[in-house]
């Protein structure tokens, strides 16, 4: 195959699709662009509204054209029958052959009156005279032409001064056929009886000048049509203009360019929407500048307070540390005291790090330091960290991770203050019973989920739960000293990772918070290799009933995947 047909075979599929593509490209057109709506409509409702006038003005001048040729037709013809009847009349034939001279003469008459060479004289039906026969005749075009009704009508017609006629299809000299008028009128021949005149018109001339009407009312309206889509294209065109210039600077408004402005000119309408279009940009500007300015002072102010903190915080700390070395040898109460203080100065001081950590979040300096992180290691050291409060609570810390796990570009120290906070709200609220922390990755993503027992939340609850200092139950105690800031700070982080951090819960069926990661910082989450909603969220799994007994510290089934590398209770951790 030669290289220019290998070229016309490629080309040939590509331009197919590119057809088929055509509706779709026009449908997402239409949605997309109110210039080309617009036009649309208007060029369809003036092409139907040219259509409409159009086949009106071509009816009405067909009609017109033929009742006028009509008119003229029956007047000629009366005036040719009343010509050929006059001759008749005045002449008196009394031999055969006079009669035919006078039948000449009255076809000689009847040409000049009617202008027409289609003429046809047939004796009516029902006469014995012997010269019916040898004074009828007709123009070859005629016979076959004039109906049976018509020559019924002309037959039981009374006098001459009555017309019939009738539309026919004459044959033309191509070969076709022209449309026609056959009007036919009774007449007596004084010595040979009554006879029927019919005279013929071609009416290929008013059908030409209809049909050049016809054309030229066509071709103006198609020029018409595509003149008023062009005028609505411009006219659209300069009405859209400032709308695109409107939506335009609002997008980059929206995106943080609060110093574009719309152009002022003129003063319509369009201007009128511009000066107020400002003028409320500039209100925006002046209250979203002091708003920041006012954040900005909020943010540095607490930053510098706990900044302050710290110092007379270290102080309170030592001093405290060291009366509660020594609080065996004070009295009970003081020893007590003693006690208070110094858990109420780490909490303090935990309360100070993560105020100083919303700070950084809220001022945007928050940055990440990123390494290759296993999280199953991650979460074996957070779990170890933990295990002595979820021992006091009489929570049971059980670690799945199936094999075929990948490493992921993370802050181990931000994602592990992150398990550390899920462990210690499962701890909190999940009533002494087992907490599975499960890990899976595939090729995209990392995840890690804490599942508790619990009470569980309600849905209303479960989208508050990562407010600052917010809680389900005011009045109930924290059992492990948290700050409330706790799942906040861990959805910053997840954020700042470019991850997810999110919640299921459900009354009585307890909660689980899954953190999903990417692989590659910068790459978009699709999807995350672990399931929000556990499998065992209400029931399906036999084993659900024990984990929800206070106590109860059997291994779940199907928690654990017997034979990978990575499937681990706390009962016996797994090896590297």
């Amino acid at each position: 195959m030669s290289a220019t047909g290998a070229r016309r075979s490629r080309l040939g599929p590509t331009v197919l699709r590119n057809w088929r593509a055509w509706p779709r490209q026009l449908a997402r057109l239409w949605r997309r662009s109110l210039q080309f709506r617009t036009i649309v409509i208007t060029v369809t409702l003036s092409a139907i509204a040219v259509v409409a006038t159009g086949t009106y003005m071509s009816i009405s001048i067909g009609n017109d054209l033929f009742q006028s040729r009509l008119n003229q037709v029956l007047v000629e013809s009366k005036n040719a029958t009343n010509a050929a009847q006059t001759i008749f009349d005045s002449a008196d034939a009394s031999g055969e052959a006079s009669t035919i001279s006078l039948l000449n003469s009255a076809k000689s008459a009847i040409i000049a009156s009617s202008s027409s060479r289609l003429i046809a004289l047939y004796a009516t039906p029902g006469q014995t005279s012997s010269s019916t026969t040898v004074l009828s005749f007709a123009s070859p075009e005629l016979p076959g032409v004039i109906s049976t009704d018509l020559r019924d009508q002309v037959a039981a017609g009374g006098d001459s001064a009555q017309q019939y006629w009738q539309s026919v299809s004459l044959p033309s000299e191509s070969g076709g056929s022209d449309p026609g008028i056959i009007v036919g009128s009774p007449l007596t021949i004084p010595g040979a009886g009554r006879f029927e005149l019919y005279i013929g018109y071609n009416l290929s001339e008013a059908e030409q000048t209809l049909v050049f009407v016809q054309q030229t009312l066509w071709l103006g309206g198609l020029a018409l049509v595509v003149l008023i889509g062009l005028v609505a294209g411009v006219i659209v065109r300069l009405v859209v203009k400032p709308i695109r210039v409107a939506a335009d600077t609002s997008e980059k408004l929206a995106a943080g360019q609060l110093e574009v402005r719309i152009p002022e000119r003129g003063e319509d309408v369009i201007s009128t929407l511009a000066r107020s279009f400002n003028g409320m940009a500039d209100s925006m500007q002046s209250q979203i500048t002091q708003l920041a300015d006012l954040s900005l002072v909020q943010q540095r102010f607490v930053s510098d307070v706990s900044h302050e903190l710290r110092t007379p915080l270290t102080t309170i700390r030592l001093a405290g540390d060291v009366l509660y070395d020594q609080r065996d040898t004070f009295p009970p109460a003081t020893g007590r005291t003693a006690e208070l203080l110094h858990t109420q100065t780490e909490r303090f001081e935990v309360l100070l790090s993560d105020l100083l950590e919303i700070s950084r979040f809220d001022a945007g300096s928050a940055s990440l330091d990123t390494e290759p992180t296993n999280l199953v290691r991650l979460a074996e050291d957070a779990i170890e960290q933990m295990e002595s409060l979820a021992e006091q609570a009489g929570s049971d810390l059980r670690l799945v991770a199936p094999g075929g796990y990948f490493e992921a570009e993370a802050d181990g120290r931000r994602i592990r203050r992150i398990v550390r906070n899920l462990l210690g709200n499962a701890i909190e609220h999940g009533e002494g019973r087992p907490i599975v922390v499960s890990v899976d990755s595939d090729a995209r993503a990392v995840a890690l989920s804490v599942r508790d027992y619990g009470s569980g939340m309600s849905e209303a609850e479960s989208e508050r739960v990562f407010d600052r200092f917010w809680r389900a139950d005011p009045s109930r105690k924290r059992t492990i000293g948290g700050t409330g800031l706790g799942l906040a700070i861990s959805l910053e982080d997840a954020t700042l990772h470019g991850g997810a951090l999110e919640v299921w819960s459900a009354p009585g069926a307890g909660s689980c918070f899954r953190l999903t990661l990417p692989r590659v910082q910068g790459r978009p989450l699709e999807s995350s290799p672990l399931p929000l909603e556990p499998a065992d969220a209400y029931g399906e799994a036999p084993a659900v009933a024990a984990l929800r007994q206070p106590g109860t510290h059997t291994q779940p089934t199907g928690l654990a995947v017997e034979g990978s590398p990575r499937a681990v209770s706390r009962e016996g951790r797994a090896d590297a």
